[in-house]
C-alpha cells in the first residue's frame, strides 16, 4: 500500500504551508500529492506550482469537476500538466455537487452517471492525439451542420495513459468507476465497511468490463491526528465539524451522498438526527449528535503504532493508496503527523 497526501483547498492562509507539506511528502516518498478545487481555488493551477517545487511525487487533481470544464479542455489540461511535470499527473474527476454544479456553474445536475461515462470517452478519445468526434446524448463534437471540424491534441504527454481516477461514493457511481477508470477516489471509508460500501461495487463494475481489481487504485482519503491513545476521545472530537458538515450539511435533505454512506455503515438513525440538527441550523448539536465510533472508523487517530493497525485493517479492505489530510493547527503538527504517517506504514510492514 502506497500513501498520498491531500492539500484539501488552497488558500486561507495556508499557502506556505501547504507547500511545505508536499515538498516533505516528496522526501518522504509519498506517492501522490492531491488538490482540490470547489468555488475557489482551481486546482490545475496549484498542482503545475507544487510540480514545479517538487521531485517524485506524482501530482492529482482530487478533483476536477466535470461541469466546470469542457472535457476537451480536461485533456489539455491533464496533457499539459503530464508534460510539464515529467509525467507525475493523475486526473481526478467528479460530478461535484448540485448546488455547486448549478448554483456556481449554471450546469443542470442531471443523469451524473451518464454525463460521466461520456466526459470519461471523450478525455480519453482527445489524449489519444486522434481526431476528435464524438457522438453522444450530452456531447457531440464536432456541431452539425457548422464550421466544425474534427481536431486532434497538439500537446504530446509524457505518458501515452494518463491514470484517470472518479470520486465515488454511490454503489452506481462505484460500479460504473470500476468499469470505466483506472482509480476511484474515496472519502469517509471505513475499513470495517468498505467492501460493502465500495470495494464490492469496484470489483462488480470491473467485472462487467471483464477486468480484475488488479492494477486498479482504490484511494481513499483519511483524515489523521496524532496523539497518546489515551487521548482519541478528543482528537476524534476535532474532527466533529467536519464530519458534520459532510454527513449533515453537504446537499440538500433528499439528496446528500455523504449522509447515505453513513447510512450504509449501519448509522441510518445518527445520520438522520445529524442531517436534521444541521440544516436546522444546530450545527453544534449535529456535532455532538455523531458517534464516536463513526469518526474513530474512518480517521487515524492516535499513536504511530494505533495508526499502524489501522493501516493494516485498510490494505487488508483493499485499499491500495492511502491518501492522509494531517490535521494540526500549525505546520510544525501537520509535518510530524506526516512523518508518522510514514513511520505507521513501515511499522505496519506496508511500505
Amino acid at each position: 500500500m502506497q500513501l498520498g497526501i491531500n492539500l484539501g483547498y488552497w488558500g486561507a492562509g495556508m499557502d506556505a504551508d501547504n507547500l511545505a507539506v508536499a515538498q516533505e511528502a516528496d522526501r518522504l516518498g509519498y506517492a501522490v500529492c492531491w488538490a482540490a478545487e470547489a468555488y475557489g481555488s482551481d486546482a490545475a493551477t496549484v498542482l503545475s506550482w507544487v510540480a514545479s517545487r517538487t521531485e517524485r511525487i506524482d501530482v492529482g487533481s482530487a478533483i476536477f469537476q466535470i461541469p466546470a470544464r469542457q472535457p476537451a479542455m480536461t485533456a489539455m489540461t491533464a496533457a499539459t500538466l503530464d508534460s510539464l511535470s515529467g509525467g507525475r499527473f493523475r486526473l481526478g474527476l467528479g460530478v461535484s455537487g448540485p448546488q455547486v454544479s448549478e448554483g456556481w456553474y449554471g450546469v443542470k445536475f442531471d443523469k451524473p452517471l451518464a454525463r460521466t461515462r461520456e466526459y470519461v470517452e471523450i478525455v480519453r478519445k482527445a489524449m489519444t492525439r486522434e481526431r476528435l468526434s464524438y457522438e453522444g446524448a450530452h456531447w457531440t463534437l464536432p456541431l452539425p451542420d457548422g464550421p466544425g471540424k474534427p481536431l486532434k491534441l497538439t500537446v504530446h504527454p509524457e505518458r501515452e495513459h494518463i491514470p484517470l481516477y472518479i470520486a465515488a461514493i454511490g454503489p452506481k457511481n462505484l460500479e460504473q468507476t470500476g468499469e470505466i477508470a483506472d482509480g476511484a477516489l474515496l472519502i469517509f471509508p471505513s475499513a470495517e465497511h468498505l467492501e460493502d460500501t465500495a470495494v464490492g461495487y469496484l470489483r462488480a463494475g470491473r467485472e462487467k468490463a471483464g477486468l480484475t481489481m488488479d492494477g486498479f487504485d482504490v484511494c481513499p482519503t483519511v483524515p489523521l491526528a496524532l496523539g497518546e491513545d489515551k487521548d482519541v476521545p478528543a482528537l476524534a472530537d476535532t474532527f466533529r465539524p467536519y464530519t458534520a458538515l459532510y454527513v449533515g450539511g453537504m446537499g440538500s435533505r433528499k439528496q446528500n451522498f455523504y449522509n447515505q454512506l453513513a447510512r450504509r455503515m449501519g448509522y441510518e438513525k445518527e445520520a438522520a438526527e445529524v442531517q436534521d440538527k444541521y440544516l436546522d441550523g444546530d450545527k453544534q448539536g449535529a456535532a455532538a449528535a455523531l458517534p464516536h465510533r463513526l469518526i474513530d472508523q474512518t480517521t487515524l487517530l492516535g499513536s504511530v503504532e494505533r495508526i499502524a493497525d489501522r493501516m493494516s485493517a485498510y490494505a487488508a479492505a483493499g485499499v491500495t493508496t492511502l491518501t492522509l489530510a494531517p490535521a494540526g493547527f500549525t505546520l510544525d503538527d501537520r509535518l510530524a503527523s506526516l512523518r508518522a504517517g510514514a513511520e505507521a506504514l513501515e511499522r505496519a510492514g506496508l511500505a
